[in-house]
């Protein structure tokens, strides 16, 4: 299945060369023979985050958010997520928790969420490259199938 995938890096201090993290999910995209739609970088700021997310789910079968979900008091990335989406799709999430935890600790402070925007399906992960990437490849394998079913696939 061909997938069109949106990388949205959500960082104040990070530049679209410096964005190690979404360079690396592009190439795991590509991996899997789906395409990179689209991929920029935004402020952590949650009107600018929610646009994004609004455009790009308007071209994508996914949206990845990357970074933005932690406990600093400038990490909107899941309320900006939750402005703009109308279904929580709490799997996923709890299934990058579930593996960082085995990794670091730390896993437990994440706020990321996954919803669906209409047909695409929006998925925050966190904003460091290992992290990012080890959260991507945890879940990937479910995208597919989650298009199929949001498109009326049986199962």
């Amino acid at each position: 299945m061909k997938l069109n995938v949106a990388i949205i890096t959500c960082s104040t201090t990070r530049k679209f060369a410096e964005d190690t993290a979404g360079a690396a999910l592009a190439e795991r995209i590509r991996a899997q023979g789906w395409t990179v739609r689209l991929h920029v970088v935004v402020p952590d700021k949650r009107d600018r985050i929610a646009q994004a997310i609004v455009d790009a789910s308007a071209v994508c079968d996914i949206v990845l958010t990357c970074g933005g979900s932690g406990l600093s008091l400038e990490d909107v990335t899941p309320e900006a997520t939750a402005d703009v989406c109308e279904r929580n799709v709490p799997g996923i999430a709890e299934a990058m928790r579930a593996l960082s935890m085995e990794k670091t600790r730390r896993a437990m402070l994440s706020r990321a969420v996954c919803m669906q925007r209409g047909a695409t399906l929006v998925v925050n992960l966190p904003g460091s490259l290992k992290a990012a990437t080890e959260c991507f490849d945890a879940v990937a394998d479910q995208f597919e199938h989650a298009v199929q079913m949001t498109a009326g696939g049986g199962h």
